[in-house]
This record gives structure tokens, C-alpha cells and sequence, in this order.
């Protein structure tokens, strides 16, 4: 009868003259590549199966000598026994390949429980002024997290008392269970239930941490604000998150950086923009203005004929290089302003000036405004 199974010595990728290392390292190299636990591509599960029945039949060598005999009809009795079919009785994946790695999966979850384990990350917002961002500032917060038991010091025990060594795994953090298999008896390994995998018990918890050797605890903490920084940032403060278990390292503290609008002010980079209201006549004339700054009023010359949209840059009035040495500037854009009512006196006054720059006559398109006005009142 023709087998539509593979030969053992090709699914291992081995020559049939392989040594018993070859055939481990092998097994080991596709254990690992095709492991359900590792691998959840399609027909991964299969080629697992096929791999383990290959291994447990060429590991063996009075099981590989029948093999290399009659093959796979060694499964019809041609052999005088039982052949290599029929792998269900291994009760799952795990068994051959924890019996190959000396616990597989099961060691590594052992591992893991034994292991120190890394605190969690934390985030907290934080809300400065636009002054505050720009110049820098230590901020003093208050958070909540997970600190080591200020007790028991992590230990998870009373004071005087010291974990015991489990009785039921005898500090290995593992059990082991035989289980027969059509090929042999098989061990299988698992994390103990009664420790959790640590190897030992607390016999007398602390009863501040209740066994946990962590609590939760309120920390005050100054947070250096650097020069410069923008809404958004958020700034990384190493090991002040929550604190690991099993002495692990602590999580790091992220902090959110929010900063309110300016009432006058906006941001572009490292510039900072203020529009600058004058009157028409200061536009015409020239004049000298004072113009708000977050250094304070500083003084900024308007020369005559000053257009409105026009914009005059006041050199390193604005936002600090974060992680720079160079400051920004401040845009100052002009805005004339135009009176909204005007008395009999006022008005009369317009209409005269009015009549002194010809407003009716053919100069009218050819000229601007603040240009006649200039003119009318002998200005350059």
C-alpha cells in the first residue's frame, strides 16, 4: 500500500546518515521555527505534528533501524509491532518538545514569573502659561503610583520572617507529570500552581503590602522645564513610573507639556507674531511707538509712509532654542486704525485735508493716501 507520507530523514532536512547530534540539532532549528505558540501562520500546526512524529521516531534508535527498514509500511505490522502513526496519545504539542528543551514553554513561563518584571509606564499632563514656555520653569507635580512597600522593602513578609521554599515544586517553580506515549513514557512540564512559579511561599505576608511588596503612594516630584519648549512635548523622566516586581526596574514617568494661548501673542517655531495697532497719521508721519514684549516694552521706530500689513522684525525677542543657543525674533505686523466717528470739527478737518490732496482730481489714482498725506503736510 502507498504511503502519502513524507520520509522522516526529509522533513528533518537530514541526510540519512545523520549522527543522533544532527538529528537533535535539526528537530531543535524546526521545533522552534514551526511551534504553535510561535507561529500562528497557517499550516504551521501541521507541519509541527509532522516534525515531532519524524523526531520521535529517528531519535530513537531501535524505532530509526526499523524505519530505515520498512519505512512507513512498518505502521501495517510488516514489522512485527506498532508502527509510527498515530501520535494523539502525546496529549498536545508541548510534551516532545518540553521533554526536548528540558521544559520547553512550560520553563519559559517559569522563567517569567521568576523573573524581575519592569514597572509600568506612567503619563501626567502638565499646564504652563506661554511665558513659562518660553523661558523655562521647575514645576512641582503630585502623582499616585505603585512604590516598593515602604515595610517590607519588596520582600513580601513580615519583618523577621522569610519566604519559605515551596513544597510542592521544592523551589524549582516547576512540575513535572510522566505521561505514557505510544513511543515511551514522556514528562511534562508546567509552572507550579501553588508558588506561581517563584519557588517559594510567603508563610507571613506583610500586611501593609499584603504580600504584594509594592503600594500604592502619593510622590511629589519637580519637573525642570526647559526654555523654549512647545504645546504637545512631553518630556521622559526615567524610573519615576510605577516600580517593578520581583526587584525589577522601575516604568519611566512621562510627562504631557500643555501650554495656554497668550492673550497677544502667537508662536510660529521659535518666532513669536504681535499685531501693532497705529493711528493713520502715525503711519503717515513716522513715529516712534512702544511695542509690548515678553522681555518687557520695548521701543520700535515707525517710519513715515509705514503701509498697513507692513511687518517689523525686533531681533531676538522671541522663544529660546530648545537644546539651541539661538533665540527668535518678534514679528510686529501693523494695523492702521481708522476712526469709527468723528464730531462736526473732526470731520470738517478730514474734508479740508481732503480738498489739500485732491481727493476729486486725476492725481486721485495715482497716488495713495498716506502718499498725498505725506505731500499735503511738505513731507519727504
Amino acid at each position: 500500500m502507498t504511503t502519502s507520507k513524507k520520509d522522516y530523514y526529509d522533513v528533518l532536512q537530514i541526510s540519512r546518515s545523520a549522527s543522533e547530534e544532527d538529528i537533535k540539532k535539526a528537530f531543535r532549528k524546526l521545533a522552534l521555527e514551526f511551534h504553535p505558540d510561535r507561529n500562528r501562520n497557517a499550516g504551521a500546526e501541521d507541519k509541527f505534528k509532522e516534525v515531532n512524529e519524524a523526531y520521535q521516531v529517528l531519535s530513537d534508535p531501535k524505532k530509526r533501524a526499523t524505519y530505515d527498514r520498512y519505512g512507513h509500511t512498518a505502521a501495517t505490522g510488516a514489522a512485527g509491532g506498532r508502527g509510527f502513526d498515530g501520535f494523539d496519545g502525546f496529549g498536545g504539542f508541548g510534551d516532545i518538545f518540553d521533554a526536548f528543551f528540558s521544559g520547553g514553554f512550560g520553563a519559559a513561563t517559569q522563567t517569567r514569573a521568576n523573573a524581575p518584571t519592569r514597572g509600568a509606564d506612567l503619563q501626567y499632563g502638565v499646564t504652563i502659561t506661554f511665558e513659562q514656555a518660553v523661558f523655562g520653569i521647575d514645576h512641582e507635580i503630585e502623582i499616585q503610583r505603585m512604590d516598593v512597600c515602604s515595610k517590607c522593602q519588596g520582600s513580601k513578609s513580615e519583618s523577621g520572617s522569610a519566604p519559605t521554599t515551596c513544597r510542592n515544586c521544592r523551589g524549582s517553580g516547576q512540575v513535572r507529570r510522566s505521561q505514557q506515549g505510544i513511543f515511551g513514557q514522556f514528562q511534562q512540564v508546567s509552572t507550579c500552581n501553588t508558588c506561581q512559579g517563584l519557588g517559594t511561599t510567603i508563610t507571613n505576608p506583610c500586611k501593609q503590602c499584603r504580600g504584594s511588596g509594592r503600594e500604592r503612594r502619593n510622590r511629589k516630584l519637580v519637573i525642570s522645564i526647559p526654555a523654549g519648549i512647545d504645546d504637545s512635548t512631553q518630556i521622559r523622566l526615567s524610573r519615576e513610573g510605577e516600580a517593578g516586581t520581583n526587584n525589577g526596574r522601575p516604568g519611566d514617568l512621562y510627562v504631557l507639556i500643555r501650554v495656554r494661548p497668550h492673550e497677544i501673542f502667537t508662536r510660529d517655531g521659535i518666532d513669536i507674531h504681535y499685531t501693532q495697532p497705529i493711528s493713520v497719521f502715525q503711519a503717515t508721519l513716522g513715529a516712534t511707538i512702544v511695542v509690548p514684549t515678553l522681555d518687557g516694552d520695548t521701543e520700535l521706530n515707525i517710519p513715515a509712509g509705514t503701509q498697513p500689513g507692513e511687518v517689523f522684525i525686533m531681533k531676538e525677542k522671541g522663544v529660546p532654542q530648545l537644546r539651541g543657543s539661538k533665540r527668535g525674533n518678534q514679528l510686529v505686523m501693523i494695523e492702521i486704525k481708522v476712526p469709527e466717528s468723528l464730531n462736526e470739527e473732526q470731520r470738517a478737518a478730514f474734508r479740508q485735508l481732503g480738498e489739500m490732496l485732491g481727493e476729486d482730481g486725476p492725481s486721485e489714482h495715482q497716488k495713495g493716501f498716506f502718499d498725498k498725506i505725506k505731500d499735503a503736510f511738505g513731507n519727504e
